[in-house]
Formats: structure tokens, sequence, C-alpha cells
């Protein structure tokens, strides 16, 4: 009698991303692996939108917070110039940041990195129109008042981080942010398809099509995706004036092969090809734990905060059913994540164009990071 060859590792990691697409988790996806400094996986799947082309690998996604990490790397980069420090006073920087509120003279630029600057939300979150004028950003900074004393807890700064970390690195290093992104983060490492903010010279029907779903609902389903509850956040970030604003903390334009190489680079100590992004030191100093909250008080879970990351280490995080606590990445509002496992030489990202449910999110993502610590780990 003869038996079907049971498929290797390598195929099942395959059958597992075609099946989260034949679930109809999201219309399409892409999947990247590097594992000891090389990419080892990078593949794409399903369409661009719910009536979309064939996704690529070098299709461009809405990364959500995804973006966090890339504009904490030109904080980072500063540091190793020795133009920043991280426990410099922001105001030292940014003279008109406590107007209005003394008690933001004590904020450190350890304390915007770290979601500890006391202001998780400033009224500007909800002023969807005016992301994309940069004044009325840092304005907006400057004027809030702090939720709570800086240091004294950690509360996920949704927005408000990237106008912070974008404006400190205007004031230190003279350059916008999504400048200096692209000429010392993304052009050295050549992650071409990423940029913070759409390009004036792309077009908006080169980005995924984000979709938002109810728990349980799969694209396949008639009607069902751009009409739900979640369909807020997937319209907002789908209009072209949010895509072309410069959001730090939101609007990063990518895709999966970009983003595992970023944090491939990371994992192996700031240096990736011949390419130093960052000294080894800095690179300890902004993936360690910072700060460890049973329950953020934006968020209401157990999270653990480096400088710019998330570190793993509760039963909450998106990197793998139980990773190893050194893991470090960064999700994207219940579609996509990153990371990187320097002990395991492992860095992976998921990109997806579907907007699911936290929990919905979080065990397609896991799945996927267990698959891949089962087949490279």
């Amino acid at each position: 009698m003869s038996r079907d060859p049971v498929p290797s590792d390598e195929e099942r990691l395959s059958q597992l991303f075609d099946a989260h697409l034949d679930a109809g988790l999201h219309h399409g996806a892409q999947l990247a692996v590097y594992h000891e400094g090389d990419r080892v996986v990078d593949v794409a799947g399903g369409v661009t939108g719910p009536d979309g082309v064939e996704t690529t690998t070098d299709r461009r996604h809405l990364l959500f917070s995804c973006t966090k990490p890339y504009a904490a790397v030109c904080l980072h980069h500063l540091r190793d110039r020795g133009a920043v420090d991280y426990d410099d006073a922001v105001v030292d920087h940014w003279p008109e940041f406590d107007r209005g509120d003394d008690r933001k003279a004590d904020v450190t630029v350890r304390h915007v990195l770290s979601h500890q600057a006391g202001l998780p939300t400033t009224g500007f979150e909800e002023r969807f129109d005016e992301w994309g004028d940069w004044d009325a950003a840092v304005t907006a900074m400057e004027d809030a008042d702090l939720v709570f004393e800086p240091g004294t807890t950690a509360a996920y700064h949704s927005l408000s981080f990237g106008f912070l970390v974008g404006e400190l690195v205007r004031r230190v290093a003279g350059t916008p942010i999504d400048e200096y992104a692209r000429e010392h983060v993304f052009q050295p490492l050549e992650m071409d398809d990423t940029s913070i903010g759409l390009p004036d010279e792309m077009s908006c029907e080169e980005v995924a099509t984000l979709v938002g779903f109810e728990p349980y609902d799969s694209c396949r389903d008639s009607g069902v995706g751009l009409d739900t509850g979640t369909k807020d956040a997937a319209a907002l970030f789908n209009r072209e004036a949010v895509q072309r604003a410069v959001v730090p903390a939101a609007t990063g334009i990518g895709t999966a092969r970009d983003m595992a190489r970023f944090y491939a680079c990371l994992a192996n100590g700031g240096e990736l090809d011949g390419v130093r992004l960052l000294t080894e030191d800095t690179v300890t100093a902004a993936t360690a734990l910072e700060v460890e909250v049973d329950r953020d008080a934006t968020i209401g879970i157990p999270r653990r905060y480096a400088l710019g990351f998330e570190r793993a280490g509760t039963v909450w995080d998106k990197y793998g059913s139980l990773p190893p606590a050194s893991t470090f990445g960064h999700g994207g509002l219940g579609s996509i994540i990153g990371w990187g496992d320097s002990e395991a030489g492992l860095a992976m990202a998921y990109v997806t164009n579907g907007v699911r449910d936290e929990y919905e999110h979080g065990a397609r993502a896991n799945a996927m990071a267990d698959a891949v610590r089962t087949v490279f780990g």
C-alpha cells in the first residue's frame, strides 16, 4: 500500500499561509522570513482588495503602527551620532514643547520612546483632516496637557508617539522624519518599497486596499468586509490624503520583504550584508525592556515596552504562542506583525490587508510565528 509522503516543514508553512487565505481571513498577504541573515521566505498570495489584482511580494501595504519602529530607529541613529541622548529632556531640543504645562519639562526622550511621556491622547487623533499638516500636529503636541506624570506608568501613545518622535528628529537633525528615514534607514538597507507616508510620485492605487472584518467574518462571504464595525479604520486609512500624510506612528507604506529585512538587521546587532545601521550598543539599548505594566493605561492589557518596540513575554503577544521574552517587534492594527529574535537568528514579517478583531489577528499571527519557529528556530 502506498502512502502519501509527509509534507516537509517548509511545505507545511506554505500550506498554513494558503490556509489563512482560503479561510477568508484577508484578501491578500505577504510573508517574509530571514534566518541567520539570509532571506529564506518571501511569498505573497491572494489579491490586493475585494476587486483587486493578484498580490505580489513588492505590493505596498499601509503598515499602521508597524511604522513606529521605523520612526524610533531614526532617533536611535541620531543617538549613535551623539546628537541626542535617551535621558535628554524633550525641551532641550524642542523648547516650546512644555507650553501651557510645566510638567512637560520633565518628559525625556526615553519616556517618549517607551510610551511613558504622559500624552497618550492629545485630541489631535480625531482631527483626521489635519494629519497632513505637520505644523498643526506640532502645535497640538505643544498645547496638550499631560494625562499622567511622565515616567509613572505606560500608556500606548497611538498617534502622539509618531509626532513626538518625528519632531524630535526634525529638531535634532534639521530634516523631516520621512526624509531622514529614507536617507538613513530605508536606502542603506535597500528597503526600496518602504516610506513614511505615500510618496508624491506614487498613486494610492499601488497600495493594497484595507478591509475591516467583524469577528468570524470571511472575505469569501458576499457583502462582508467593507461595511462592518472595523470599517472606520480601514476606510480612513484607505483615503489618499491620510496615506500621503506623514504620520510616523501609523502611515508607513511598505512590504513584508522590507520589514523582515529591517528586523533581521536589528536581530543581527544592527548590521546586515555589510551595512551597519546602528551600533550593537544602541541596538541593545533600543530593544531592551524599559517598562512592564500589567495593564496598559490605553489598551488595558499587559505590555512590555522597549524604546520604540514591544518586547514579548505576555500572553497577549503576537510573536508566537510562547515566544522567548527576548523577542522584540511591533504590530499594526489587527492586520500586520513584524519581529526579530537575536537568540534564534530569526526575523519575520506577516503583512495582510485584512483588519480583524485583535484576538483573531493574534491567533493568525501566532500560528504563523509558531510555524516559522518550527521550521527555522
